[in-house]
């Protein structure tokens, strides 16, 4: 009785790393067994997850040049607080979902980045608006109600509503900071890098949202 062919590529090497974190393993049997590099679904999946990892790596310093900013003119003129609350609230609930819903970190990993980095924020805005004591109980009260939301206490209903809010919360926070900008006349120390590249982030991720789907 004959054996079984198994067939090999020059990429098994790598194959448990691409399986993991880029591709399904059929979509690695298509590209480098059957040598099929134009499958659609395949690629739009390796670009998905592509992106997703992309993202992730982006969010840990997507909002750097604007601690840099505030720390270099040791001034948050401009920045809206209350702005900064929304958007962690919505921050929050897209972590918090996902986490409760198992997703993978590709696909929400950025989140945990971005709210490190806002929490950083809204302590300088208070710091240099000479409210450092206001600024530690933020951070006190904050974390104390995350460690509450993600805990098994919080019922699923509260957490979904919290996702459901994401995009008002989100639209409002932006609202709010325009309204600050015109009312001042300038937009102060708000970085214009940070928010084109949350802008950016945010495109590339509708995309993984949309393509990312069982093959």
């Amino acid at each position: 009785m004959a054996e079984a062919v198994v067939e090999t590529s020059f990429m098994d090497p790598f194959k448990d790393i691409l399986v993991n974190y880029l591709m399904p393993e059929k979509c690695y049997d298509e590209f480098f067994l059957q040598f099929n590099l134009l499958h659609v679904d395949c690629l739009k999946i390796v670009i998905s997850k592509g992106l997703g990892i992309g993202i992730i790596l982006g969010s840990v310093l997507v909002k750097l040049p604007q601690i840099l900013k505030l720390i270099g003119a040791r001034s948050a003129e401009g920045l809206s607080f209350n702005s900064v609350l929304l958007e962690l609230f919505a921050i929050t609930g897209t972590m918090a979902y996902s986490i409760a819903n198992s997703f993978p970190f590709s696909s929400w990993g950025e989140a945990l980045f971005l709210m490190i980095q806002t929490v950083t924020i809204g302590f300088l805005i208070q710091h240099y608006g000479g409210n450092t004591i206001k600024g530690l109980g933020f951070l006190a009260v904050y974390f104390g109600l995350l460690a509450v939301i993600l805990s098994p206490v919080t019922p699923m209903s509260v957490v979904t509503t919290m996702q459901a809010s994401n995009m008002p919360a989100i639209i409002f926070g932006r609202l709010i900071q325009a309204g600050t900008n015109y009312r001042n006349g300038h937009t102060g120390q708000l970085s214009a890098i940070s928010v084109f590249l949350l802008f950016a982030g945010s495109l590339a991720r509708i995309f993984t949202t949309v393509q990312v789907k069982p093959l």
